[in-house]
């Protein structure tokens, strides 16, 4: 990650290195003995907190719960647990939401309604409610012996329970998604950024089709925030897909409770909002690298469309193609599926006017094939990385999407998830 021309940079540390925040995470045996699943987040003072969720029309039970507790723009913790989504279980649902978010309201001593709450996992099965709530009181009691450390000056000592928080929300996912960004303020001082995030199946672009989790020191309205976090979510996980499926229990959601003590200029506030955004869109890449069974990741940048929507469309309907994805795989540099991807996209672009990329490869010009060398193109197929770019020449308009490419190994994982 290049961060020379930014008045931010990456620093160690997670979802803890904000000021005033605490997180860890614990195994407490919901789907398998030796995982960490559940995380504890959690703020020594009010924080403004917003989100953005699934637009899926079915949604999880803690997704109702955690909207409900969000309507005065406040809360204090986060409370989440992978191996059971908590989803289409009825009755039983609800009230296991909120015994979570009272479970660990009681023993943080904050009012459940500050507790937000999100589950991953298994859909339409009753979780093991024991289980979650006896994890919930040992990521309590661990969470508050660091915030004695804290006190004491040991900040970086309590800060390591983060990691584990960061595995906790892990389920098919085979790399943590943690990251923390420092900004030096205008008028001296740093305000901090760190974030957590999961994902790895049931991704495509309806509202990051995912759980994630930003914490921040700096202060700012709960409106801003919002406003912030959604212009953040349509640049990054609302422009990342890996097989088409929207879940019901994505969200993602923003805590700033204004522990720096610093007020943001003018020129602070728009760095800020940009470090929000680059960090969504390191998260989603890592989203879209880690898909199920991807050997892959799969960048597509358009530009040249008359409007930011028609590129949106185009880049994210072929990083969508299951035939892309496919050739991909197979590093075959069959360019036509690329554009037909974008011809079924909804976007208006004339066809006869379109470059199509592969690395800097020139591979379709004027919508047209173009002889170029299949061992080079092969070469750049086989990166870990794969950037395709077209040019429409039709306006100004450009934007990018991150997929990857689809495996053997996708079905594997699929095709016995529940046992």
């Amino acid at each position: 990650m290049d961060n020379s021309k930014k008045a931010w940079k990456l620093i160690n540390g997670g979802i803890a290195v904000p000021k005033g925040f605490y997180a860890t995470g614990v195994q407490a045996g919901i789907k398998y003995m030796d995982q960490y699943d559940v995380a504890l987040i959690f703020s020594e003072v009010q924080a403004q907190a917003v989100a953005v969720y699934t637009r899926n029309l079915v949604k999880a039970h803690p997704l109702y719960l955690t909207q409900r507790h969000l309507e005065n723009g406040l809360a204090r913790a986060i409370v989440i647990n992978s191996g059971n989504a908590n989803a289409c279980v009825g009755e039983f649902g609800d009230q296991a939401a909120f015994a979570m978010a009272e479970v660990a309201g009681t023993f943080l001593a904050v009012p459940p309604e500050d507790v937000l709450v999100a589950s991953t996992g298994v859909i339409g099965v009753e979780m093991p409610l024991d289980k979650v709530l006896n994890g919930i009181r040992v990521a309590s009691s661990l969470l508050l012996n660091d915030v004695v450390k804290g006190i004491r000056g040991q900040k970086e000592e309590a800060d390591e329970g983060a990691h584990r928080a960061a595995l906790a929300i892990m389920t098919t996912d085979t790399m943590v998604k943690e990251y923390a960004y420092e900004l030096s303020c205008s008028e001296g001082g740093v305000i901090h950024l760190g974030a957590i995030a999961k994902g790895s199946g049931m991704i495509h672009p309806n509202m990051g089709t995912m759980l994630g989790f930003l914490t921040t020191d700096a202060f700012l309205p709960s409106e801003d925030l919002q406003r912030i976090l959604r212009e953040a979510v349509e640049e990054s996980f609302n422009m990342v897909t890996v097989d088409g499926d929207t879940s019901t229990n994505d969200m993602v959601i923003l805590m700033a409770n204004g522990a720096s003590g610093i007020t943001l200029s003018v020129e602070d506030r728009t760095n800020f909002e940009e470090m929000v955004k680059s960090m969504c869109i390191e998260l989603a890449k890592d989203i879209a690298r880690d898909g199920e069974g991807a050997t892959k990741l799969m960048e597509v940048s358009v530009s040249g469309a008359k409007t930011k929507e028609d590129a949106r469309k185009i880049a994210r309907s072929i990083c969508g193609s299951s035939l892309v994805k496919a050739a991909l795989f197979g590093e075959d540099a069959n360019w036509g599926r690329i554009l037909t991807a974008a011809g079924y996209s909804g976007a208006e672009f004339n066809p006869n006017k379109v470059d199509v990329f592969l690395g800097k490869l020139i591979v379709a010009q004027a919508g047209k094939g173009v002889t170029f060398s299949e061992e080079e193109a092969k070469v750049i197929l086989a990166l870990k990385e794969v950037h395709i770019s077209l040019n429409l020449h039709s306006g100004e308009e450009q934007a990018t999407a991150w997929g990857c490419d689809l495996t053997h190994e996708y079905v594997t994982i699929n095709g016995s998830y529940r046992t």
